[in-house]
């Protein structure tokens, strides 16, 4: 049956008031209006929905059936309309961004704290997964924003690329276990240390073989992990030499020391990404607009 949303509701508002004048105020439609609608909807249902007389308006036991069906209807109806105005005024919505655990602690925390007071109404959702995760979370729609290390092989056509941090890439080690601290190493004398680092599934795992492929040289860990901050912990107890993120640092043992290498280690970056084959969000086109905004600085060099 094939009836007007609108008739249904010039119904619920008479229903409510139980006043065709009043029913016609809400409505901002003249009285007759109000009639003409509830006798066109009484015609199509077949069924007389009010008994009127000069003095009252009642329901029929159909039209107090017709109520309780109408009325969860049309507040289902409000909230959502209630739902999307909000979100619109960031008054609500949700913010869904993937991260790697390292860039959740590193970085992100500053920038979410200050849009969560700027937003409370916003529900924030963070999931963490690895650089390369963070691309699949995109590509399958269950992120609105990703931050990842780049290079990421996986990001071709993920869409546009902010720069959030350039950042540089450091060995640590213990200056109890390993007396490093005033030699320069090369790329094959550090095959003769325990190297800790991130597990294969990391574009930092990536980065790092790659690198060593270009100087002839298999490298092999001694232990990998999945959280850098394991692996400084590891460090710290003289188990390897750890590679990890320089802006790590600041968390890490005062033990220890960067060591000196004889070859460079390209400088990498945190990239903001979003895909571009999808609506922005208003809260995440709001996040975007807050690192463009601020820039603190959180990250000192030791």
């Amino acid at each position: 049956m094939d009836i007007n949303y609108e008739l249904y509701k010039v119904f619920y508002h008479v229903a409510v008031s139980l006043s065709f004048s009043e029913a016609s105020k809400q409505l901002f439609i003249s009285q007759s209006a109000v009639s003409q609608s509830v006798k066109v909807l009484e015609k199509k249902l077949n069924q007389k929905l009010f008994i009127r007389s000069t003095k009252r308006v009642r329901l029929t036991p159909e039209g107090e059936v017709l109520l309780r069906h109408i009325e969860p209807a049309i507040h289902l109806i409000r909230r959502g309309e209630n739902q999307i105005l909000e979100t619109r005024s960031l008054n609500g919505g949700q913010l869904r961004i993937g991260a790697s655990d390292t860039i959740c602690r590193h970085v992100l925390v500053p920038y979410l704290s200050r849009f969560h007071k700027e937003f409370p109404g916003v529900h924030i959702k963070v999931t963490n997964r690895t650089s390369i995760g963070c691309v699949e979370l995109l590509e399958s729609g269950q992120a609105d924003l990703i931050f990842t290390n780049y290079p990421n092989s996986h990001l071709e056509h993920s869409g546009p690329l902010k720069k959030v941090l350039e950042f540089q890439d450091i060995f640590l080690a213990n200056r109890n276990y390993f007396h490093l601290e005033h030699q320069r190493l090369s790329f094959r004398e550090l095959l003769n240390y325990p190297i800790l680092m991130l597990t294969r599934k990391s574009t930092t795992s990536e980065f790092l073989h790659n690198l060593f492929q270009q100087h002839q040289l298999d490298l092999v860990p001694e232990i990998e992990l999945s959280s850098n901050d394991l692996l400084l912990d590891m460090a710290a107890i003289g188990l390897g030499i750890a590679f990890v993120p320089d802006y790590c640092r600041k968390s890490a043992s005062p033990d220890l020391f960067p060591l000196t290498l004889t070859e460079a280690l390209p400088k990498r970056q945190i990239m903001l990404v979003h895909n571009e084959q999808l609506p922005l969000s208003p809260a995440a086109a709001a996040f975007i607009r807050l690192f463009s905004q601020n820039t603190p600085e959180l990250f000192q060099k030791p």
